[in-house]
């Protein structure tokens, strides 16, 4: 069995922050009804709610059968041998259902949320990486099969590191020639899971709206401006909040259809799991209506 079937992670799954807005039993509601909509796994952030292997301890609690990943927990929120033992721990008690998404986050969260120091991303993660595998200090389950890690890589050289270190990557906010780039450093034994934003509606002006103002952080940081004009974006396209190019090559829009198009672009392109984050007007705001319009056709792609 290949890395990638022992994931199980199914072919589309869900990326949502809104979980964090809910108490958590509204959240584990929520996450078995996802369940019962047949969505192969939940994905969730840790930026500024939850830390993530309680919530991802909540959300496993809740089901049985989904997978629930974290997408991503940053490195600089606990050191390695603490990550290790929490996702093993995760893994052990729920059935080998939890998937660890590590990334090393941006200097703002860090510095000024975290009051941590930002060290250079590439070797932090590096180090972190191998920490993670070398970690002895682990008595429980200690024969049992770690679970999958995928990093959060975009540039060439987080890229070497997932495919030299981690089991994959977990692309967010690329293009589908992005994620043939990422399939093509990474090969065919990696896993490669892309998030896909998408509006649910087909007013273009609505799409946009909500597509902006998805992308307004995310084009204050250089991490995502550096990788969007290495795919061909220029400087024009990245005002805050991003232009109509970068707002549509990035974000999926129209009825479920011309999503799901959306998906198996990137399916297509080599991705072995699209996690699609429907938007709302706010990312706290629950999609429960999009997720229920979208499952029958995206839980089969």
């Amino acid at each position: 069995m290949t890395v990638v079937e022992e994931a199980g992670l199914g072919r589309v799954g869900i990326w949502t922050a809104s979980l964090d807005a809910v108490a958590p039993a509204a959240g584990a509601e929520i996450a078995a009804e996802l369940e019962e909509q047949g969505w192969g796994t939940l994905w969730f952030g840790e930026a500024y709610g939850r830390e993530a292997f309680s919530q991802a301890g909540l959300l496993l609690a809740a089901t049985s059968r989904m997978r629930v990943a974290t997408g991503i927990a940053t490195i600089w929120a606990r050191d390695a041998v603490a990550a290790n033992a929490a996702s093993r721990t995760l893994s052990a008690a729920y059935g080998g259902r939890f998937t660890l998404g590590l990334g090393v986050s941006h200097r703002p969260l860090v510095e000024r949320v975290r009051g941590g120091s930002y060290g250079k991303p590439v070797a932090a993660m590096r180090e972190y990486l191998t920490a993670m595998a070398g970690a002895t200090f682990y008595a429980a389950e200690a024969d049992a099969p770690r679970p999958p890690v995928l990093i959060a890589a975009l540039g060439p050289r987080m890229l070497e590191t997932a495919r030299e270190l981690a089991d994959g990557s977990h692309p967010y906010l690329v293009t589908p020639a992005q994620t043939a780039e990422v399939r093509a450093a990474l090969g065919p034994d990696k896993i490669v899971a892309v998030e896909l934003g998408a509006v649910l509606t087909k007013d273009r002006e609505t799409a946009l709206r909500r597509a902006h103002a998805h992308l307004d952080i995310y084009t204050g940081l250089p991490n995502y401006r550096n990788n969007w004009l290495r795919g061909g974006f220029d400087e024009t396209d990245l005002v805050r909040g991003g232009s109509d190019r970068l707002a549509e090559s990035l974000v999926a829009w129209g009825d479920e259809t011309a999503i799901l198009d959306r998906v198996r672009e990137h399916l297509d392109a080599g991705a072995d799991h699209v996690c699609v984050q429907a938007l709302m007007e706010s990312p706290f705001e629950v999609p429960t209506e999009p997720w229920r319009e979208l499952a029958p056709a995206l839980t089969d792609a």
